[in-house]
């Protein structure tokens, strides 16, 4: 079993409506998929996690603001458990727990 990440997690806690909007459409220009209002999932690569952190230092505040880049592993990923109703976009591993 590989213990090398294969995705990333993003979360955030943007405050401005303006910001918050900006980051998500950067996100989504970025490849990843939204799998909550204010997460967003996408493969594991040194150069998307560098584009995440320079798209988001040059968007969000950080006297107000946070975001939060987690890779996870085939592992992780596949346990993850989702509570209510699963976001499906295209692309997106299939896996995990629907509670």
């Amino acid at each position: 079993m590989s213990t090398q990440p294969t995705h990333i997690l993003v979360i955030y806690d943007v405050s401005d409506d303006g910001r918050r909007l900006e980051l998500a459409v950067a996100l989504k220009r970025l490849g990843l998929t939204r799998v909550q209002r204010s997460a967003f999932v996408g493969p594991c690569s040194m150069a998307l996690i560098s584009d995440v952190k320079n798209v988001s230092r040059r968007i969000i505040d950080p006297e107000t603001d946070n975001v939060q880049i987690y890779p996870l592993t085939p592992a992780s990923y596949r346990m993850r458990v989702v509570v209510g109703r699963q976001f499906v976009d295209d692309g997106e591993v299939a896996g995990g727990f629907l509670v």
